[in-house]
């Protein structure tokens, strides 16, 4: 049984298995963990935006050169390459500051929020701000939930035989996909509905009112992707803009898989759910300092960005996570809290990705 309402607990009047309520982690966190500072907040968006245009620019001035056109194709390539991956990351990194935006985790005004998720997001990062906004936050309520998630589409192993043949044949063509599945997410709204045309189960029920305030995240990112190509012709659009963004897709996929698969990892229907034991079931994973830090504590925050997520904000994650493991471990609880070191990120998604696939064992 649980006692988790009492503030002098003792260890045998908590079941050990189950996880404690969010309202018992929040006593174990300091107190400006909930701080929601709107400079801080915009120095992160100010330095990312300039990471973007720095990147990004200067691969186009590459990619525009006499020298760079005189090259043939296969050096081309290889010339573009790098900057395509530098500035790919520059925009997973912008990603990350408009995913605090859609969780108004960046400020407490309700449009400063909205203004830096339309730049970042919509803009920079071609994701519809507010319709991501909207899918993402269910994803969030019903975390490891094995029918009410999104983002996720799970699948019962045992049950693979009956699956339809267009699931068979993206399973069988799953180890080329991985730079294309946020593409696939945003437009053919699998598992969610379009984040682009408004179809699929995330729109079902919803007001007109809703959609056109919507649609101006919509407007906003073919507005903006449409402007440079004009502007850039095609050929370059392509090598500078969405090269890139195929790395930010990548490194947006690979992070948002590894934090939701272990390899015991459960999900939940409606008899068994909780919001903490789906938390629970969400993984940090260390990349390392810098790219833990540069990523704004995306993938080794998670569990608290999961139990608070709209509250706390990427920079108070870090020490948000040290009291969290404290404090699991002064419960006895710490074996419900998992933390994954993830150094060879790349190939630890393509081995997952490739062996597991989005199937769960029932």
């Amino acid at each position: 049984y649980r006692n988790d309402q009492d503030d002098n607990f003792k260890s045998d009047a908590v079941d050990l298995n189950e996880p404690p309520r969010a309202g018992t982690v929040m006593k174990m966190l300091p107190k400006e963990t909930f701080d929601i500072d709107t400079p801080t907040s915009l120095f992160y968006f100010g330095v990312d935006f300039l990471a973007v245009l720095a990147s990004v620019g200067f691969l186009d001035v590459v990619v525009t050169s006499d020298l760079y056109k005189s090259l043939p194709l296969a050096g081309q390539a290889l010339c573009a390459a790098p900057l395509q991956v530098l500035a790919g990351f520059a925009m997973w990194c912008m990603w990350c500051i408009g995913h605090d935006a859609g969780h108004s985790t960046i400020s407490s005004n309700k449009w400063i929020n909205r203004v830096v998720g339309e730049i970042s997001h919509s803009m920079i990062c071609l994701t519809p701000f507010r319709p991501w906004q909207k899918s993402h936050r269910k994803h969030h309520l019903g975390h490891n939930h094995l029918t009410r998630d999104y983002s996720h589409q799970w699948f019962i192993e045992e049950e693979r035989d009956s699956l339809h043949p267009f699931i068979k044949a993206s399973h069988a063509t799953r180890n080329l996909q991985l730079p294309i599945l946020y593409l696939v997410y945003l437009l053919a709204g699998i598992p969610d509905g379009g984040h682009v045309l408004f179809y699929g189960r995330m729109w079902e029920g919803e007001t007109l009112s809703e959609k056109l305030n919507c649609a101006i995240s919509v407007g906003i990112s073919m507005a903006f992707a449409g402007t440079l190509w004009a502007n850039m012709g095609f050929a370059d659009f392509t090598v500078v803009c969405m090269v890139p963004w195929l790395v930010m897709s990548f490194w947006l996929f690979m992070v948002t898989y590894l934090q939701h698969h272990s390899e015991d990892g459960k999900l939940y229907t409606d008899d068994t759910f909780s919001f903490e034991r789906g938390a629970f079931e969400t993984v940090d994973r260390d990349y390392g300092k810098w790219i833990n830090r540069m990523s704004h504590h995306m993938m080794d925050g998670h569990v608290i960005h999961h139990l608070f997520f709209e509250r706390v904000p990427h920079y108070r994650l870090e020490k948000a996570t040290a009291a969290l493991v404290k404090g699991m471990e002064d419960r006895g609880q710490l074996h419900l809290y998992k933390k994954i070191d993830t150094p060879d990120f790349t190939q630890e998604i393509i081995k997952q990705f490739n062996e597991n696939w989005f199937f769960v064992k029932e």
